[in-house]
Order: structure tokens, then sequence, then C-alpha cells
């Protein structure tokens, strides 16, 4: 069988493995805890409990104390709208006509190329002409003339 020292250094790269896989900065804090278990079953060998409390212990204090100031220092501080309502009251460009026969058109918006269907009042749209976007549709954009 091997040393415990042994097993709680290879616990500790198995962590510190894992969290290089994860973006959740959550599996770095039991792989610290393994290494200063490591560290106390090099000063106490036959000490099982006292290498699984320093273990439970130091894992538990550090998430619960450092997870917060983890959160603090990596906020996301990129306040872009990241949901549809973000190209609401924004110009676009028709890039496929909509008519009444093809009531489905293409609006390039923000650089991206989105459905679109004609407001009531318009005729049709042709395409390069510029366009507002009122509302969002399930996947498709209502748009109108300017």
């Amino acid at each position: 069988m091997l040393p415990m020292w042994v097993l709680w250094l290879i616990a500790s790269g198995v962590f510190f493995l894992g969290e290089i896989f994860t973006v959740s900065f959550l599996l770095f804090w039991p792989g610290v805890g393994a290494f200063l278990a490591f560290l106390i079953s090099l000063v106490m060998p036959e000490n099982l409990v006292a290498q699984v409390l320093v273990f439970v212990i130091s894992t538990v204090i550090m998430i619960v104390f450092t997870k917060p100031l983890v959160k603090k220092f990596f906020k996301n501080k990129d306040d872009t709208s990241m949901n549809n309502s973000a190209v609401l009251g924004k110009k676009g460009i028709v890039v496929k006509p909509i008519t009444d026969d093809s009531p489905v058109g293409q609006v390039k918006v923000n650089g991206e190329l989105w459905s679109a269907i004609k407001s009531d009042q318009d005729k049709s749209i042709k395409e390069g002409e510029s366009v507002i976007i009122e509302k969002i549709d399930g996947v498709k954009l209502l748009v109108r003339k300017p």
C-alpha cells in the first residue's frame, strides 16, 4: 500500500488538473487542502484523522472566505446587453427585401443577420434600405422604415 503522503500528493494534483479544465475556480481549494494534508502527513504519518481534518477544515475555510473575494476581483465589468433587446430601436440594413409576396426578409443589425418582417404601415422594403427595429417577435425582427 502507498504511504498517505503519496495519496495526498496525487489527490492534490488531480484537483489542480481538474481546475485547469473547469471555469468555476472551485477545485483549486480542495487541491490546496490536499496539499496541506500532504504536509501534515509528512510530519504525522500515522495520524490519518489529523490529515483528514486539515484537508476538510482548510478546504471549507478557503471556499467560504475566498470565494467572495475571487468573485469581487473577477467580476464581469462588461455591461454590454447580452439579450435580444439590445437591438431594439437600432438601425438596420435590409439585405433581403420584405414585400407582400415575400413577407420574411433579412436585416443586418450590429453585424448580425436577422430574419425580419415589416410593420403593417409599410408596403415593401427594398434591399439596401435602412430600417428601425421596433419589436422582436420570436426570432424575427419587426421593422419599419425610418
